[in-house]
């Protein structure tokens, strides 16, 4: 037990809340870290983790993760997130994610839930039929539908940012861009790509994904070693993290790092660090990455997705931003982004105190 509250209280997380259904089979965790901006808005993965304690440890790791990414894209919302223990290919059911509706029903809308790895706008539905904190389902329901589209949208633009501020290049044409991993976000980053005249060079481990890109966009086919210590002018991260750790940065090419994968880093401060020292630009993963975050937001007031696409290509000025501050401080665009992410926070909690 001492060992579950040192992890809750190392993060400072707020609340982590069990889901324990026999009758369902739902196994969860749903972890809230911040609400000081607002309900804390983060996906539910669902993954067969090997053990309870990798669950905990990931969905602590994801809401932290979620708390800086609203608070730097400035909206009021905190950071939250849930995993549910189980293959989805297999224990999915609607019996399940019911269930599950039910847990988050319970927190009266401290946490709001949303589509993430192993989860579909259509289970959204599901969860939908007992609470009414959840977003991410369908336009005919009112919903945004598949957040994949305008997080790609923000990825590309992250991508401009950092080739500006790094090379003060402009256009992306004619460009090395190797990307790792051809899931939604992937594709629809590709289809940006190619419109540019890019030349993309990639890999993934489902060969149906990067046989489709390379009929689709002309995507060249790179074996992943090779991939990440290719020349290039932007490695874009898109399946899953860790993948940025001493042994890949020592092999490492390319002028930027961009992608879409959350958790790059292996170890967020030693390996930004490393970057820094390479004079690699690292484009922090939960800002480059919040365009699905913005799009499902719009659907508490409302959806519009012309304001959703107007938010999501802010994304290039938020990260201006962090770029000017990191090299005005001599620190890593990372420890920039999160010191000003911490920043807000701090002084919405000085403004509310003096109301």
């Amino acid at each position: 037990m001492t060992k579950i509250f040192e992890k809750i209280s190392d993060k400072n997380h707020e609340q982590i809340v069990y889901c324990n259904d026999p009758s369902s089979g739902l196994k969860a965790i749903i972890a809230v870290h911040n609400t000081v901006l607002g309900p804390a808005l983060g996906g539910c993965r669902m993954y067969p983790y090997k053990s309870e304690e990798d669950a905990l440890v990931d969905v602590l790791r994801l809401s932290r993760g979620m708390t800086y990414k609203a608070s730097i894209s400035n909206l009021n919302l905190g950071g939250g997130k849930a995993v549910i223990i189980g293959d989805p290919n297999k224990d999915k059911s609607e019996v399940l994610l019911r269930s599950f509706g039910k847990f988050v029903q319970s927190l009266g809308g401290k946490y709001i839930t949303a589509e993430d790895v192993g989860m579909s706008v259509h289970d959204m539905e599901f969860i939908r039929m007992e609470t009414d904190h959840v977003t991410g389902i369908k336009r005919a329901m009112g919903g945004s539908g598949d957040p994949s589209i305008l997080t790609a949208l923000g990825v590309f633009v992250g991508m401009k940012a950092a080739l500006k501020k790094r090379l003060n290049i402009q256009s992306i044409s004619g460009l090395k861009i190797g990307v790792q991993g051809f899931g939604k976000v992937g594709y629809y980053l590709c289809s940006h790509l190619k419109n540019e005249g890019a030349n993309i060079y990639g890999n993934d481990i489902n060969k149906e994904n990067l046989d489709r890109v390379e009929e689709e966009f002309g995507v060249i086919p790179v074996a992943s070693d090779e991939l990440m210590s290719m020349d290039l002018d932007v490695f874009s991260p898109c399946a899953m993290g860790a993948v940025i750790n001493p042994s890949t940065i020592e092999n490492l090419k390319c002028s930027v790092i961009a992608g879409a994968a959350n958790n790059q880093l292996e170890k967020e401060d030693r390996d930004s660090k490393l970057l820094k020292e390479k004079e690699i630009m690292y484009v922090p993963d939960y800002v480059i990455n919040a365009g699905g975050l913005m799009n499902v937001a719009n659907e508490l007031q409302g959806y519009n997705k012309e304001k959703a696409k107007y938010q999501v290509e802010g994304i290039y000025y938020i990260l201006m931003r962090i770029f000017d501050y990191a090299a005005n401080n001599n620190i890593s665009t990372l420890e920039a982004a999160n010191l000003l992410a911490e920043r807000r926070i701090q002084d919405y909690i000085k403004w509310n105190h003096q109301q």
